[in-house]
């Protein structure tokens, strides 16, 4: 059987690395079965999708790299929805139900009052022609909802294996609002047919609607897709991530400068039995990646280890890649790169630093180590200078001075860099060079 799968988020916010697990999770799949990968964007609801929503999805997927191979927008289907609607509706699987939000919520409060639990009583079954007609008469507008066939529904979970949903336990769902637009739970049915969707790739909280879309899929005479329901991304103290809030957003997360590989490893491997470590690209995650790889239990998402993976990543760089990734900087060569690639956990910081230690450098010189400094510019070998110079000149300054440790090293660093803290001066100092240096030690 050809793989088809589907991310299918709502332009009602901004990604963050929550929602980017299932759309990383669907690419790897499909990448690992040959399959195609289609991004579908559930836009109908008007109230709050927005265009600007939706161009940055499109670019949170492109930057993470689970380019789709078929694109469609549900605002474009919405006659097939429309004849999806009116085969129900005569076949007797929809109907129409008056009860405003505040009925039901009495209805609700009643049922749990009396020990039953709250779901809905099909009352709107009842109802005769007349009744129907009298009440719309009085202003009020249908909302439509699914008759649940009431049964234990089994399927076998790509992931969590046997999982049986009981829709006897269930309200009727529903499908239509009382504006006439549709729910989720019916337009990803029909789009799911009609698109040849092989297999559901989602958030572990669906579960529960499964048994409902089941029963769609058969009463729409549809063979139901292969559901697999993957445990969520959660922060150290277990609660979600917020796309509203915009926790974690990948957009933010670009703008810091993470690798967006690094952030697809996080996204996928958190959660599994496979180590958080780098991989060379997405499609050797796809390789070694196996659902059964992924936990029943909590993924927790912790920020420092993305930062340790990142840098790590970044360390393991050539040049080549570097500048390709942020451009050319002047004056920075590889072999400054191979000093200061250890001092960076993120590209974003690579320019800053050079400036920081080549050309914005501002010596620091405390009043009670002047005459040592004086000495050591003093005794600053003469060039060519190599990783050997440091050694040779801090050697001569200990036996002259008779510092060592941090009372010799911190101050030479301080007056040479500004900074407290950064790359090996044994490898900094024959790029700053003789006359920089003697400069700064003034």
């Amino acid at each position: 059987m050809s793989v088809t799968v589907r991310y299918a988020p709502s332009p009602t916010g901004k990604l963050h690395l929550g929602n980017a697990r299932p759309a990383v999770l669907n690419w790897l799949y499909a990448k690992r079965s040959g399959g195609t990968f289609v991004f579908r964007l559930d836009d109908t609801d008007t109230a709050r999708s927005t265009e600007a929503f939706a161009q940055g999805i499109e670019t949170d997927l492109a930057w993470l790299g689970t380019t789709p191979d078929v694109k469609v927008r549900q605002s474009d289907r919405l006659a097939l929805y429309d004849a999806a609607r009116d085969r129900l509706i005569a076949e007797g699987r929809l109907y129409p139900a008056y009860e405003t939000a505040d009925e039901l919520d009495r209805k609700r409060k009643r049922a749990r009052a009396a020990g039953r639990p709250p779901i809905y009583d099909r009352a709107a079954l009842e109802l005769s022609d007349e009744d129907r007609t009298r009440l719309e008469a009085e202003g009020r507008k249908p909302h439509w909802r699914f008759k649940l066939d009431g049964r234990a529904v089994h399927f076998e979970d790509l992931i969590k294996g046997e999982q049986t949903v009981n829709t006897a336990s269930m309200s009727d769902p529903v499908l239509i609002r009382e504006d006439g637009s549709y729910l989720y739970t019916f337009t990803s049915v029909v789009d799911d047919i009609d698109l040849g969707i092989t297999h559901v790739i989602r958030g572990e909280d669906h579960v529960s609607n499964t048994g409902t879309q089941i029963e769609i899929f058969e009463a729409m005479g549809a063979k139901a897709p292969v559901f697999g329901h993957h445990n969520l991304l959660t922060d150290a103290d277990g609660q979600g991530l917020s796309k509203r809030l915009g926790s974690l957003s990948l957009e933010q997360l670009r703008e810091d400068g993470y690798e967006p590989l690094a952030v697809a490893i996080m996204a996928s491997i958190t959660g599994t039995s496979l180590p958080v470590e780098p991989y060379e690209s997405l499609e050797a995650i796809a390789d070694k990646l196996d659902f059964s790889m992924i936990s029943r239990g909590s993924a927790r998402f912790d920020p420092a280890e993305l930062a340790t993976l990142n840098a790590r990543m970044v360390h393991a760089m050539d040049f080549a890649t570097v500048t390709d990734r942020i451009g050319a900087i002047d004056g920075l060569d590889e072999q400054v790169w191979m000093v200061l690639r250890e001092n960076v956990s993120r590209l974003s910081e690579l320019a800053p630093l050079y400036r920081e230690l080549f050309i914005d450098a501002r010596p620091v010189m405390a009043d009670e180590d002047a005459e040592f400094i004086a000495t050591a510019r003093d005794l600053l070998p003469p060039e060519p200078w190599d990783e050997s110079t440091w050694g040779a000149w801090t050697s001569v300054l200990k036996e002259r001075t008779g510092r060592k440790g941090k009372a010799l090293f911190l101050p030479l660093r301080l007056a040479l860099t500004g900074k407290s803290e950064g790359p090996e001066l044994k490898a900094l100092l024959p790029l700053l060079g003789r006359k920089v240096s003697l400069d700064r030690l003034a």
